[in-house]
């Protein structure tokens, strides 16, 4: 009986479901890996990155600066989240031009989230087929906030959280390992070792990219391939 509502985005099938919204749903989970960890020094977000072998992989980004207080990953088709991406960016720039400071990560969420789910019952056009992980400030004293993003728009706040391929298991990973007192440092570490259970291949600055954000300085940052580099291997 959903197969007959399996090509409207507006209209519900007999079980309640918006099928094409689980068909994104679907992308999100075959997508490459993703987790962020907040913790009381700041939060962390790690990416896996699948690339072709003769790529030049700094030309293609998985962890974005969104502001400077503000950073974004993501898992799905990668040209989805660069819409998003870019609009995200703009909104930041426009809030910075009225206001003198760049919005908070909470401001930005709800921004994107509302794009999200415009596209999820509007006429003409798709769900987008991403999932993503929002990392910055979370007021302006400087406290870290971490959200995930779904296909249906739906924004939650979490401690540490993972998307993509193997999430189930790496979500799971890290409920045993979650710490709020963990520096940065270990809690970067603490992502690269749940993100190698399952990892396809090896671990390296060109398949795996860092950012974080740190409430000391109020600001987020992606880390050098040598930084990188260092932390991988520490683990």
């Amino acid at each position: 009986m959903s197969e007959k509502y399996s090509f409207s985005l507006t209209t519900f099938s007999p079980s309640g479901k918006l099928v094409q919204i689980e068909y994104a749903i679907k992308t999100v989970s075959e997508g490459s890996a993703c987790l962020g960890i907040k913790v009381s020094a700041g939060v962390v977000l790690v990416a896996e990155k699948h690339l072709p072998a003769l790529a030049d992989a700094s030309s293609i980004e998985k962890v974005c600066t969104v502001s400077p207080v503000c950073g974004v990953t993501f898992s799905g088709l990668a040209p989805d989240f660069a819409t998003l991406c870019r609009k995200a960016r703009k909104q930041c720039q426009v809030y910075n031009t009225l206001y003198g400071h760049y919005p908070a990560c909470p401001a930005v969420v709800r921004q994107v989230s509302d794009t999200m789910q415009e596209y999820t019952q509007s006429g003409g056009v798709r769900p987008f087929g991403i999932s993503c992980l929002f990392a910055g400030t979370g007021s302006p004293g400087g406290t870290g906030a971490l959200f995930q993003l779904d296909p249906a728009g739906s924004a939650f706040e979490w401690k540490a959280t993972a998307i993509g391929k193997h999430s189930v298991a790496r979500q799971a990973f890290l409920e045993k390992r979650y710490a709020q007192a963990m520096s940065i440092d270990d809690t970067v570490s603490t992502a690269l070792l749940v993100l190698k259970d399952g990892f396809e291949g090896q671990m390296s600055a060109r398949n795996v990219e860092i950012g974080i954000y740190t409430t000391r300085d109020n600001a987020f940052r992606t880390l050098t391939d040598s930084e990188t580099r260092e932390y991988i291997a520490a683990i």
